[in-house]
């Protein structure tokens, strides 16, 4: 089991971009005992990744639960990979098909700069989908997986029943946290976030994105593993969302199928009002808050994340 996957060097570096973070200490003292910190008791993940060759790429993902049940599909949030949805696959194992996808050029996939825009990675996408014969998907898309489910929905010939989606650019103008205005508007600072590398950029989006949840050592180290050498790649894709925003922004009306926008109350990242925003364009959608939460919902209100996907998936998505 590693130890400390980030490092005396990684906690300093991660500690002096916390200083000139404002967000930062508004959450300090929203932030339960031990949130974000590493945990070490033993992991055992029930989600198996496996890989495959699609489009020229090394691709990870898994498959699992109940093949007759409905089918979502989770695509790997930053900077995490698939393995962050482990305890929502597990508790969604026994009544539901369960494939995820860690995005070309992010987690354990293989990916390059091409890859860094909405358009190749929904692109992409359509592809994974097709390879695998899915069809009336849930996608469930939070952080840079939501801009690709959005274009996927709106621009390709998409297999998807509807759409969750959260705490990723959507509209114009974007709410973003400082750290996101930095990683677009500032050669800089993605220079900065390049030259510190993942164990830093990990362990400042764990201090500001937990304010419950503490991530085991093993999963860290699968994200540490997953952006060594590749985090300036990854500011090109902030650099290049607000040119991406406008192939979604103006489409968002003609969106065809049911969406349920969730997100936490206290994102550092982007701001509710995203959220809020988004849910009012969008003609089929529900919305939900998770309060007292930081940006990776999904793990920091598990249970009610996993509540969430298990209602709208066997019956709410009818939004009747």
């Amino acid at each position: 089991m590693p130890k400390d996957p980030i490092g005396v060097l990684g906690r300093l570096n991660a500690a002096s971009l916390m200083m000139i973070t404002p967000e930062f200490y508004k959450l300090w003292s929203k932030r339960a005992k031990g949130a974000g910190k590493i945990n070490h008791d033993l992991a055992n993940f029930t989600i198996k990744p496996a890989y495959m060759q699609l489009d020229g790429l090394k691709i990870r993902y898994a498959t699992g639960g109940n093949s007759d049940g409905p089918t979502v599909l989770f695509l790997s949030p930053l900077p995490q990979s698939i393995l962050c949805y482990d305890a929502t696959w597990s508790a969604l194992s026994a009544n539901t098909n369960l494939v995820a996808l860690d995005l070309p050029g992010f987690g354990q996939s293989q990916g390059n700069i091409s890859y860094m825009t909405f358009a190749a990675q929904s692109a992409f996408l359509q592809k994974f989908i097709s390879e695998l014969g899915l069809s009336d998907v849930h996608i469930v898309a939070p952080d840079v997986g939501m801009p690709v489910a959005l274009h996927y929905i709106l621009h390709r010939d998409h297999k998807a029943k509807s759409i969750l989606v959260g705490t990723g650019p959507s509209v114009q103008p974007s709410a973003d946290g400082s750290l996101v205005q930095k990683m677009i508007g500032s050669r800089f600072w993605r220079l900065v976030f390049t030259i510190t590398g993942a164990p830093a950029f990990i362990s400042g989006a764990n201090q500001l994105g937990y304010l419950n949840y503490s991530p085991s050592a093993e999963e860290v180290a699968d994200y540490v593993a997953s952006y060594s050498g590749r985090i300036g790649p990854v500011t090109k894709w902030f650099k290049g969302y607000p040119e991406g925003l406008k192939d979604i922004d103006p489409h968002l009306e003609t969106l065809n199928v049911p969406a349920h926008v969730f997100w936490g109350d206290q994102d550092a990242f982007l701001t509710t009002d995203n959220a809020a925003r988004l849910h009012k364009r969008l003609p089929k959608s529900a919305l939900t808050i998770f309060e007292r939460c930081g940006h990776f919902c999904y793990q920091d209100k598990e249970v009610e994340f996993t509540e969430l996907l298990r209602t709208w998936i066997n019956n709410d998505h009818k939004l009747d």
